[in-house]
């Protein structure tokens, strides 16, 4: 889905309530978007850390506007299928880095002082 609002739409339909509950945890899982306007930005929250990491930000259950409560785990699930299909870990993402002399100074340094 291309907007947080679509995947509060959809929430408000798998949960109850209304779009306006859920908007919040969406625009968080998309907030990469605000430096990284293309789909690279979900490698800071789509994963199964995001998803956790998401529990912490917003407790463990949401209460919408009908009373009900829940859990943000499951929404945090919903809007990361929603994007890919399934949830991948951090590790998923962090096997597609290249890395780069600049990742790791005490590295190049190393390399500088040996002549590598």
């Amino acid at each position: 889905m291309s907007n947080p609002y679509y995947h509060a739409v959809s929430s408000a339909k798998r949960f109850g309530g209304v779009p306006e509950d859920y908007v919040s945890i969406h625009e968080w899982f998309d907030r990469g978007k605000a430096s990284q306007p293309d789909f690279k930005h979900r490698c800071l929250s789509h994963h199964a850390q995001g998803i956790f990491d998401a529990t912490h930000v917003f407790g463990l259950t949401l209460t919408i506007s009908t009373g009900a409560q829940v859990p943000v785990r499951l929404i945090g699930e919903q809007h990361v299928k929603e994007d890919l299909g399934f949830i991948p870990t951090l590790q998923d993402w962090m096997e597609l880095l290249q890395s780069k002399r600049w990742m790791s100074p005490r590295a190049k340094l190393l390399f500088d002082k040996l002549s590598i």
